[in-house]
């Protein structure tokens, strides 16, 4: 990565710019699904019986 090309300056913010998004629409695929699911409160519920448990 000596020299980079004029043209191509922009090319790695846009390559991050998509992880980001793409990272983003899968978190959010993750979450919608859990709540539907009741997967999260499931979660929740026994890291609080845990967490209670030690108390």
């Amino acid at each position: 990565m000596s020299r980079i090309i004029k043209g191509q300056r922009g090319q790695a913010t846009a390559e991050y710019a998509l992880v980001v998004v793409a990272a983003a629409v899968i978190a959010g695929a993750l979450i919608f699904w859990a709540t539907n699911t009741g997967a999260l409160s499931s979660l929740f519920n026994a890291v609080i019986d845990r967490v209670s448990s030690f108390v």
